[in-house]
């Protein structure tokens, strides 16, 4: 999935998923098309700065992590990069005739991913994270199996579309994070008249899905922590 982070002028932060994700219009990505289409360097790089960040996410079963051993035979969520994806996508389509195709996500004939991380001038570095030879998960152990398939976590969520904030949702959010006032069209101002007449419905709550810039912070497992900083 899509989400775009900034901060704005007025010091706020715009932090939220795109519904680009669902294959929907999106304010901010709108907005990165006219500056990125006027023609000038300052409104190019002001685009840069707000363009789209896009994140895998896959459930991951831990096989050791000694920093954190508690998280050792439990599952998680795991969100990462285009580095990552695609050292999955070499294993699971590789180049030569000579390399057998894995899927690593295969109970049977699966392959652990080995997480190697550098430090490369300021940055997390994944260069070194491989995957091993491939070999059955847990021994192929029918129960162990079953058990562990029973805690995965369903990753339809993040594709939800109740999960999304509304296009108007997020273009408030953008403008006043901007600190900038959105031009409204004549027709525009007739159909805020007729809702301004219009009687009041209580509104109905709906499940939303916000990402928060301080959850590298509250993330409880080691692997959490990773898919934050990715």
């Amino acid at each position: 999935y899509w989400d775009h982070g900034f901060k704005g002028p007025t010091g706020r932060w715009y932090i939220e998923n795109s519904l680009t994700s669902i294959g929907k219009d999106d304010p901010v990505s709108e907005m990165n098309s006219q500056l990125w289409n006027s023609g000038r360097d300052e409104d190019k790089e002001t685009a840069r700065s707000r363009k789209r960040r896009l994140h895998y996410v896959s459930n991951v079963y831990v096989v050791s992590d000694p920093s954190n051993p508690e998280n050792e035979g439990k599952v998680f969520l795991y969100k990462y990069g285009k580095k990552i994806f695609d050292k999955i996508m070499d294993v699971m389509q590789p180049q030569f005739q000579d390399e057998k195709p894995v899927n690593p996500f295969d109970f049977w004939g699966g392959a652990d991913f080995k997480l190697k991380i550098r430090q490369v001038e300021g940055y997390r570095n994944y260069d070194k994270s491989e995957f091993a030879t491939p070999a059955e998960f847990l021994g192929a152990d029918d129960a162990k199996l079953e058990a562990v398939y029973n805690t995965l976590h369903d990753l339809g969520e993040f594709v939800d579309p109740k999960n999304y904030k509304s296009y108007a949702e997020l273009s408030k959010k953008l403008y006043e994070v901007l600190g900038e006032t959105p031009v409204v069209t004549t027709t525009e101002a007739v159909a805020l008249d007729e809702v301004k007449e219009a009687p009041v419905v209580a509104p109905t709550a709906e499940a939303v899905t916000e990402p928060s810039s301080e959850e590298g912070d509250d993330a409880m497992s080691f692997f959490a922590k990773l898919a934050q900083e990715d």
